[in-house]
């Protein structure tokens, strides 16, 4: 014999679940660090370029090396200050050169006195650029050297190659990736701590086991609800009719036990008259209306003697009836003219319609898609708790293959099922 193999537990899914959203959120914050390490790391070499050309360019020594107009005595005087910088500031080069762009200093001794690689402002104004010289791509600022009239009398640059900025964010990463890894970690934790709380509630059972529970409960709920308030009517109608017995008012117990009988066979005979009808679902209609007339709310059923079986199971029928109905017996009791009507007929397709309405206020237009959102409602929190009833409704009629739809005028919630012929939810 063959097993069929046993679907994942809802607690399982809600921490596979969230550890994937933590592992995705620690990827998007960890892409983040890298992105903005590397927009500072790149404002940083611009930033220290930038200052140590310019404080370079103001420095009296280099202005009078240059002004001599003998570079091989400017480079000897400055090629050592240059080297210096390069060291104290951390920077791959600086170069000193004429006003037309010939090297007076490198790192490299060769490329002394051969022009300059990068871009030479037209005008005296500092420029910042990445440009591919003989050290490879860098970041680069160069400032003009200007004289006592303002004049340019040469040009100092100075950069960081790419490769240098390279190996600064690497050093940074490790940072980084420790931060990424606590995030994960503590998503990790929070999905373990969510599991065991979905397994201390659901136990085992897989996500559609856990919603036939609910749906179960509330099967329960409301039939247990609706026989209650018609063991009540019809108690408190027998003890009337014994009263009276006693009384010797005969004729008034009579009148009394038959207008309850001739109330109840009406509905009895609606459901009856369905080939296809569920005899759960009458007991439902019949509490249903004594709770209707407990409350003061007008009862009204009609059943098409033509409408085919339902696709739902009996619970799911009597869950997706019983919250409908209470929905609507809550809107309508807040009403001046109460009442409640509940239809059943065929659809076009072969399926069933279902259509409970009543005369309450309606729900407002920005609620119209909330009202199907678990766990909102728009009444205060009683002892079973709310906002489960319509959520309930619609995913037990979606995964039938129904719809649900909520038409105002007056407000009724339609639900459209298909032709039980198709397949069956087991």
């Amino acid at each position: 014999m063959t097993l069929a193999p046993r679907s994942s537990s809802a607690a399982s899914r809600v921490f596979l679940v969230l550890i994937a959203a933590s592992v995705v959120i620690g990827g998007l914050v960890a892409g983040f660090l890298a992105i903005e390490a590397q927009r500072a790391v790149r404002a940083e070499a611009e930033r220290v370029t930038a200052a140590t050309a310019a404080t370079i360019a103001r420095s009296p020594g280099v202005l009078s090396a240059l002004e001599i107009g003998d570079r091989g005595a400017a480079t000897r005087a400055l090629e050592p200050f240059a080297l210096a910088v390069i060291d104290a500031a951390g920077l791959d080069f600086v170069t000193i050169m004429t006003v037309d762009g010939v090297r007076v200093t490198h790192p490299d001794r060769t490329e002394i006195g051969r022009t300059y690689l990068g871009t030479i402002p037209g005008e005296a104004q500092q420029l910042t650029e990445v440009f591919t010289g003989t050290l490879g791509p860098s970041v680069r600022t160069i400032v003009p050297v200007l004289d006592a009239a303002g004049s340019p009398a040469g040009w100092v640059a100075a950069g960081v190659t790419t490769e240098s900025i390279a190996d600064t964010l690497l050093r940074r990463l490790p940072l980084s990736l420790a931060i990424t890894a606590v995030l994960v970690a503590i998503g990790a934790l929070g999905a373990w701590i969510a599991r065991r709380v979905t397994r201390r509630i659901a136990g085992d059972l897989p996500p559609g086991q856990v919603r036939d529970a609910v749906s179960s409960y509330e099967s329960i709920r409301t039939l247990g609800e609706a026989l209650r308030a018609q063991t009540h009517e019809h108690g408190n109608r027998m003890h009337t009719a014994v009263a009276l017995l006693e009384l010797g008012r005969t004729a008034e117990a009579i009148e009394i036990l038959t207008e309850t009988s001739r109330q109840s066979q009406s509905l009895v005979d609606q459901v009856t008259a369905r080939r296809h009808g569920d005899p759960v679902v009458g007991a439902l209609l019949l509490g249903k209306a004594s709770q209707a007339k407990e409350r003061g709310i007008d009862w009204r059923v009609h059943i098409e003697p033509d409408t085919p079986r339902s696709v739902l199971s009996t619970v799911d029928s009597v869950s997706v009836l019983g919250n409908l109905i209470d929905n609507a017996m809550d809107a309508a009791g807040a009403a001046d003219d109460r009442w409640v009507e509940v239809v059943l007929r065929p659809s076009a397709e072969g399926g069933i319609v279902l259509e409970v309405a009543d005369s309450g206020a309606g729900v407002p237009a920005e609620l119209r898609e909330q009202v199907f959102a678990h766990g909102f409602s728009t009444k205060p929190a009683g002892a079973q708790g709310r906002g489960v009833g319509l959520a309930l409704v619609r995913s037990v009629v979606e995964e039938a293959g129904g719809i649900v739809e909520l038409i105002d005028d007056p407000t009724t919630f339609r639900v459209t099922l298909p032709s039980a012929h198709g397949r069956r939810r087991p």
